[in-house]
Order: structure tokens, then sequence, then C-alpha cells
């Protein structure tokens, strides 16, 4: 069976798209064949070149408040890789119902909290806010509603006394790198059983 086509997008250092890379090889069900951004300036787009994967920019500026056109770009660029599945790796764009309902069921996204906590931004203030034990990250599937997608891994970590919101969302990094590898690899395989990390 020929290996699935991941595409990445980015928008900044790219920590959890390097992951992916790194682990996209030798039995994985899955291959890296774009890594694009809305930023020119991200500094993720030299490690994917330097990990050997072709990257692209489709700078969301020039389009101002139009999202349509940005997205119609988006799609361009992505076309001619013809990637089977999308994963968001720190993409700081929402993106609309019209350029979500093309990839159902083939876009994946990591979020900085246990889904259904904490959707949308400030998430390891918020947890820290409302007193938390513990704190995670989630991979989901990428529906229309923001952060409300089938979640298909989460990892945790303990809330530890005089943890401030960067001390956690350090920690809280740290499971990212292991648990989105984790979920691609189970999720390009055709399983959508979550994968639970302690």
């Amino acid at each position: 069976m020929n290996p699935k086509r991941v595409a990445i997008l980015i928008s900044g250092g790219g920590s959890n798209m390097v992951e992916l890379l790194r682990t996209m090889t030798g039995d994985h069900p899955a291959r890296p064949v774009l890594v694009l951004s809305n930023d020119p300036a991200a500094g993720g787009l030299a490690k994917a070149r330097d990990l050997g994967v072709e990257t692209a920019v489709v700078d969301h500026r020039p389009h101002g408040r139009d999202r349509t056109a940005f997205e119609s770009a988006l799609q361009a660029a992505l076309a001619p890789y013809a990637p089977d599945i999308l994963c968001l790796a720190g993409f700081m764009r929402i993106l609309t119902p019209g350029f979500v309902a093309p990839w159902k069921g083939r876009m994946l996204n990591i979020h900085p909290s246990l889904l259904p906590l904490y959707p949308g931004l400030h998430t390891h203030a918020r947890a820290l806010a409302n007193r938390d034990r513990e704190h995670g990250c989630t991979v989901h599937e990428v529906t229309e509603e923001l952060d409300h997608g089938p979640i298909l891994g989460q990892a945790r970590v303990l809330v530890l006394p005089g943890d401030t919101p960067d001390t956690l969302a350090a920690r809280v990094l740290g499971r990212e790198h292991v648990l989105y590898p984790a979920v691609l690899r189970r999720y390009a395989a055709g399983d959508r059983t979550p994968v639970l990390l302690p």
C-alpha cells in the first residue's frame, strides 16, 4: 500500500512539525510532501528544508480580511502535492467551514489543553487560574467548530506547585512532541482509536 501523503501547516518555529517529519520514515504509513506557512519569516521553513522537505508560503497579509481569497490561495498551493492528510502544527489562522469541508476526516490539529477544556487561546493560564491538578494536550480531527473535532489522542502532565503559564507550556510541549507523531502513525494506518498517554 502506498504511504499517505502528508502536508503540514505552520506559522512559527515548527517544533511539532519537526517531530512529525523525523518520524515519517521506515515502516511509517505516511510520508511528508510539503510544509506550508502563512508567514514567510516562519523559522520552521528552514528546518523543513534542512530535513529535505519541500516548502511553500501563502502570506495571509496581502489578503487582508478576505479569508476566502487567502484560503483559495492555500488550496491552490496544496493541490500540486495532492496530500491525503493535512496536519496543523502551530498554524495560527482560523480556517473557515469552506476550507475545512473538503478535508473532512483528513485534517488533524494539536491543541495545548485536554479538550473539551479550554478551546482557543491562553490555555495554560486558564488551567492555572482554575487550579487544575492536571493539564495536557489533545490531537483532534479538524471540524467547522474551533477545537471541537473528534479526539484522536491526549497526553497529560501534572500541574506542579509554583507553575507559571511558561513552565506549564514547556512541559506540555514536550508531551505534544510524543503525542502528535503517535497519533499520525495510527491515523495514517486507518486506525481512529484514540492514543492516550499518561
